[in-house]
């Protein structure tokens, strides 16, 4: 009886044990998957800054792609890919116009561009030099900053025009145009008929003639972007830069009718001095040859014989006959 009784508590102690030992296992088991999932919650929430963080980037870099050129970092590159045409208007003073003028050609030169327009007129102190100067694009800056140290500059005007957006549709159109040349052409070497071949060959025509005009307008912004424009005017000590302005009323109508009037005088005058000599000379004995002429014509002619009496063998005409009076009824 004993024994049975150890055996039953020898039993229920190693249930007891064993279900002591399952249940920890269980817990081990949960307690695992637990610390799984804030692992992978906490590496996914680690990854999603992340991407933020990349979101975040593009955007800035929109951000830079819209700054001003003023901008630092990313802005300058993203500024130098834009295709801009500069611009730039100037007026300086100075002592020695030539000498201005041969400074400004050397320093355009030394920068790589040329002089693209030479207006001038030399009267000392009053003499007027107006360039117009192509530099590349990256040396705009510096060739303006090196134009106004030749003297006292007085007005300086730079403008900006942007046409990335006009070059990247030049570029799409051309790629396009092409595309439809080379299928008219394939179309053109499959042509059966007569017909066929007369109206590929204009469809050809015409789009070829539409891609060489948008290639032309490429190669003419390329032109602009590529060397910017600066127009420069050199004055002398006494050099005017009023600038005439229109007036109207009756005194300016009376002062530009008399000035015409004395340019039509002077013309007239002109030509009259220009053709007296000749009239002199031609004139002249013309008018007395005319006259000579004249009164030669104008004599009377000597009075010739009268008629002469009817001689005795002269033959008498007979009077004209009567005619006989009707007598009446």
């Amino acid at each position: 009886m004993d024994g049975r009784r150890i055996r039953g508590m020898a039993l229920m102690a190693v249930g007891l044990v064993a279900a002591l030992g399952v249940g920890a296992c269980g817990a081990d088991r949960d307690s695992g998957g637990d610390s799984a999932a804030p692992a992978a919650d906490g590496g996914a929430g680690r990854e999603q800054p992340a991407e933020g963080g990349a979101d975040n980037g593009q955007v800035a870099g929109g951000g830079r792609d819209r700054a001003a050129p003023g901008g630092t970092g990313g802005a300058d590159l993203r500024v130098d890919q834009r295709s801009i045409i500069y611009t730039g208007t100037m007026q300086v003073r100075v002592d020695d116009v030539e000498a201005a003028t041969r400074e400004a050609t050397t320093a355009v030169t030394a920068a790589g561009g040329f002089v693209g327009g030479d207006r001038r007129s030399s009267r000392a102190a009053e003499a007027r030099a107006v360039l117009t100067l192509r530099v590349p694009a990256d040396k705009f800056a510096g060739v303006v900053d090196q134009l106004a140290r030749l003297g006292r500059q007085e007005r300086r005007e730079i403008r900006t025009e942007d046409v990335t957006e006009q070059v990247v549709d030049l570029d799409a159109r051309i790629a396009t145009q092409r595309a439809r040349v080379e299928s008219a052409r394939k179309l053109l070497a499959q042509a059966t008929s007569v017909d066929q071949l007369v109206a590929l060959e204009n469809e050809v025509g015409s789009r070829q003639a539409d891609l060489a005009a948008l290639e032309a307008r490429k190669r003419r912004l390329a032109d602009l972007t590529a060397l910017s424009t600066i127009t420069v005017t050199f004055l002398g000590q006494d050099a005017s830069t009023a600038e005439e302005e229109a007036d109207l009323g009756f005194l300016s109508g009376l002062g530009g009718g008399w000035a015409a009037f004395v340019a039509s005088a002077r013309i007239a005058l002109t030509v009259l001095g220009a053709v007296l000599p000749f009239a002199v000379v031609i004139g002249v004995p013309l008018w007395l040859l005319i006259l000579w002429r004249r009164r030669r014509t104008g004599r009377t002619p000597p009075p010739g014989p009268g008629p002469l009496p009817p001689g005795p063998g002269a033959p008498v005409s007979a009077p004209p006959p009567v005619p006989a009076a009707r007598s009446g009824p």
